[in-house]
């Protein structure tokens, strides 16, 4: 694997906080009840990283098909696992998926099959997009062909604090995500979580 962008690699984190972030420049969507996944792809060289540097390979092999058939050869996504359940996604399905057994693992990736959320781009081909804006990134992810018809990737769209629809789950998510729109290479926190009540001031 030779990319621009090399794992492991620390995503943006985000801090808590009490209301809306005031000023400009904020772009928001879900968060999403999963696991923070790095994905790298070079040809058919597919590794999935988490947050702490640990790769998910092995737990998630159901992945590697719709992740080689629908992304570009060459590139570095950041999203969510997640595991949908009924009407919503299960934190505790997803969890049950990290397993030191092979034939558990396998037998998990049937049963409760995992799905990637993708909201960012930091890489692709040769251009490492890190300090780019996040806008401009996901623009960019935008004009990624992924087919969700698969149903194993989605790439939600992101909503502004007026009167946009918010990309959601089948059930309304706990917490709402805002990302300051500048590079993802700035030391200043960029992501902001905001508890669920807020939600409603956006509509």
């Amino acid at each position: 694997m030779k990319l621009p962008v090399m794992p492991p690699l620390s995503p943006m984190l985000a801090k808590n906080a009490a209301k809306l972030p005031d000023g400009g420049g904020w772009i928001f969507e879900p968060k999403w009840d999963g696991f923070r996944c790095l994905v790298f792809r070079d040809g058919d060289d597919v590794q999935l990283w988490s947050r702490h540097g640990r790769q998910f390979d092995r737990y998630f092999p159901d992945l590697f098909p719709p992740l080689r058939a629908q992304l570009p050869p060459r590139i570095v996504i950041d999203g969510e696992l997640v595991v949908p359940s009924g009407e919503g996604l299960s934190f505790d399905l997803l969890g049950q998926r990290i397993h030191p057994a092979e034939s558990r693992v396998r037998m998990l990736a049937e049963t409760t099959p995992a799905r990637f959320v993708v909201f960012d781009v930091l890489a692709e081909d040769d251009d490492d997009l890190r300090e780019m804006p996040f806008g401009d990134r996901r623009a960019r992810l935008g004009d990624i062909e992924i087919d969700g018809h698969h149903g194993h990737l989605a790439a939600p769209r992101v909503a502004r604090p007026r009167r946009e629809p918010i990309a959601k789950p089948q059930r309304a998510p706990p917490r709402l995500c805002a990302h300051l729109d500048h590079g993802a290479g700035a030391a200043a926190p960029q992501q902001v979580f905001v508890d669920a009540q807020i939600l409603r001031e956006l509509r």
